[in-house]
């Protein structure tokens, strides 16, 4: 298991269009992908979950990962948190 800590960096918070992308990373991988966000855990692979958490600007998300391709997984999701902040 991983455990990756992530700011959301976007001004208009994680809305539809980066919860897209997550949700494309995620899909990719064969590992389990659990997002939280306090006490509040979502599937890292679907869009709906990932809306529900409500992360504004700045809000600290976990992003944990369960599985035999955790590593390139974790590295495919920090990197959206941090290449795709500016929109």
């Amino acid at each position: 298991m991983r455990e990756h800590s992530v700011i959301v960096k976007w001004r208009a918070g994680l809305h539809a269009r980066p919860a897209s992308d997550i949700v494309k990373v995620a899909n990719k991988f064969k590992s389990k992908i659990t997002i939280k966000k306090g006490d509040i855990e979502v599937d890292g692979k679907s869009i709906f979950g990932i809306m529900m958490l409500g992360a504004t600007y700045k809000t600290s998300l976990s992003i944990i990962i369960e599985g035999t391709d955790e590593e390139d997984a974790g590295f495919a999701l920090v990197n959206v948190f941090e290449t795709n902040a500016n929109e």
